[in-house]
This record gives C-alpha cells, structure tokens and sequence, in this order.
C-alpha cells in the first residue's frame, strides 16, 4: 500500500501538521505501508488559470511549467493520500487551495448525475486514491473545522473517492511546546496517532474508540487558553507602548 502525504503548511517540517502526519507516518510504516511526506512549500505550484487547456488542447496535462504534473502523478499513484494542513480562516491553507485547485487534468469534463441526483464531472483518472484528512489549528475547540468535515466529503465525491479518516487537533500549538509534563502528553497523543496509521493500514478506517480518542482536548480547554495567553504576553512584552 502507499500512502502519500501532502503537506500544505508554509512552516514544512518544523510545522505542527507535521508532527501528526510523521506519527500517523510511522504507523502506518509498521503495518508495511510505503510512505511518503511531500512538503508543498517547498514545491512550485503556481495558481490555476482556469484555461481549461488540459481539457481541450492537451487534454491531461497542464499548460502550466511548475512542478504539479509530478506531484499529481504520485497523488495519482497512492493508494491513500492525507491532505494534512493547518486551518486558515476556518478552510485550508492558501498552499493547500492552490494544489487542489490544479486538479483539474485529473478530471473529465463531461457531466453526470451522483447517487444523489447531482451534477458532478465524469471520474477522469483510474481507481482514485483514499482520502485522509489531517489537521490542527490554534483554536482549542473541535468545532473550528466543521468547513473542512464538509470540504473533503465534497472533494472526495467529485474524485469519485471517499473519506476514510479525519484527524483534527484543537490546541495544535500543544503539539511543540517545551515542557516536561505536556511533552508527556503530547508523547501519549503521537502513540495514538500512530495507531490511527496503523488501523487505516490494516481496516482502511478508523474505530469508533479510536476517532473517540482523537477528539479529546490534550489538556483542559481554559488551561490551554491562559497558557497561550501569557506565551503572547510574553513575546509582546519587548513591543513598546505607543504614548
């Protein structure tokens, strides 16, 4: 099996999505997937023109030089690909929109009816891969990603794919913090990242007591907050008040 991760957070490796994907990456590594982390930052990914050129001239291919036509053949190529982002403005990251965005080659664009009676384009590629969905924001709350529980299911039905996991993490700043004791817990949540990696190997899902697990807060929401707070106050204290 491969499992391909596209990361869109402009901090790559150093990021917070990171640490998730890289501890869902060694699960799924020890229930003998191939795995791979593509950082989109460090990628050329201009933005879509809207030409519709890879439909009518050079049908599958973009017009666009940059490096898409690569990472959509190894988006094409996985068996599972995780979107993994940090959430911007309640959506994606800006990286993120403009990758799937360039989706287009992979499509037909020909029209027909879903299960449910509504207009989607023609699957266009071969067997699409699997969709896991990876994500954090600063916010504590779970709440913070209604947009994107309903975004990929949209994206997952216009690919003629599904969702098969979501992991989303309120308090993401958590995930990096220098700590003893909340390392122990950060370390606690990684070990329960990798098994997430490990069941979608092995069950192409998530169980119930494991999506139950991932949705509780690290640590108390008002604690978190007040930390922050202070971490704030702390890197703002140099700034000089204005008269």
């Amino acid at each position: 099996m491969k499992i391909t991760v596209f990361n869109s957070s402009p901090r790559a490796d150093k990021s917070n999505t990171n640490v998730m994907a890289e501890a869902f990456l060694k699960g799924a590594k020890e229930a003998g997937a191939d795995t791979e982390n593509i950082f989109l930052a460090r990628q050329k990914i201009k933005p879509c023109l809207g030409c519709f050129s890879c439909w009518v001239k050079t049908p599958g291919k973009c017009v666009i030089q940059d490096d898409m036509a690569e990472l959509l053949r190894k988006f094409a190529g996985a068996d599972i690909v995780v979107f993994a982002t940090p959430l911007y403005v309640d959506n994606v990251s800006g990286i993120m929109k403009n990758f799937m965005d360039r989706f287009m080659p992979l499509a037909d664009p020909h029209f027909e009816k879903d299960e449910q009676g509504q207009y989607r384009h023609v699957k266009g590629m071969g067997k699409a891969p699997k969709i896991v969905v990876i994500s954090n924001c600063g916010f504590p709350e779970q709440d913070h990603f209604q947009v994107l529980r309903l975004l990929f299911r949209r994206i997952a039905r216009n690919l003629h794919s599904e969702v098969i996991a979501e992991i989303y993490r309120g308090g993401g700043e958590i995930l990096q913090v220098d700590h003893l004791i909340l390392k122990l817990l950060v370390w606690k949540y990684r070990k329960l990242l990798k098994k997430a990696g490990r069941e979608v190997v092995e069950h192409m899902q998530l169980s119930e007591q494991t999506m139950e697990e991932l949705e509780k807060p690290i640590i108390p929401h008002d604690l978190y907050i007040n930390g922050a707070n202070k971490e704030w106050d702390k890197q703002l204290a140099h700034i000089k008040k204005r008269p």
